[in-house]
């Protein structure tokens, strides 16, 4: 079985709310996913994605009959620091989640629409550039944004990430892809309702790192 398959996320109810605790339950397992594209430079995401993660769990725990939907800590943080809210707390840390959980699902629904370097199809330099513009470029300071710029550049070649994906398994192309978009329905919506309800809350920050 692949990374991702091994560790699906739930479908939504029809509100579209997130249970706080399957969402932490299935996210925590993401940051592996970065370790199949190789380059250190990645781990960069990875180590922020963690980063958030621990500190939604942290405030998470101190009430869970509380915060039993990502919402009730969003709104319950804006009620408890007006002032800084967004800037706060799960809120924020969440807010940065989003985006790289955003970076995923695009770069994982690009390889399944068959997006390819048609010079160099072997590549999925074309898949992750689109990732990163989409979804993560515009947070980014201008230091950071040539960090990534080499990261792109390391970016492994498709049949070593489809392998990486596959826990190593020698899986053919068309079942891995099967695989990914299987994992991206439940996955998509989940992302899709996270933002939805940041901009509903009127939560969403342009400022960058």
């Amino acid at each position: 079985m692949s990374i991702l398959m091994d560790n699906q996320f739930k479908e939504l109810p029809p509100d579209k709310s997130v249970d706080t605790k399957l969402f932490l339950d299935a996210v925590s397992h993401i940051p592996a996913f970065f370790d199949c594209l190789g380059s250190k430079v990645f781990s960069i995401i990875k180590s922020d994605i963690n980063g958030n993660i621990t500190k939604i769990k942290g405030v998470y725990m101190k009430d869970p009959a509380k915060y039993v939907t990502l919402e009730d800590i969003v709104v319950s943080e804006r009620e408890a620091y007006p002032a800084e809210w967004p800037k706060v707390g799960a809120t924020l840390a969440l807010m940065w989640l989003k985006r790289g959980l955003r970076f995923i699902q695009i770069l994982l629904q690009s390889l399944a629409d068959g997006d390819r370097d048609e010079n160099n199809p072997n590549l999925i330099r074309v898949n992750v550039t689109k990732a990163y513009e989409q979804a993560l470029k515009r947070y980014h300071g201008w230091i950071v944004q040539k960090v990534f710029n080499a990261a792109l550049v390391a970016a492994p070649y498709r049949s070593n990430f489809l392998k990486a994906l596959s826990k190593g398994e020698e899986v053919k192309e068309e079942d891995c892809l099967a695989n990914v978009r299987q994992f991206l329905v439940n996955y998509t919506s989940t992302v899709d309702a996270i933002y939805e309800m940041y901009g509903n809350l009127n939560a969403e920050l342009d400022y960058t790192v």
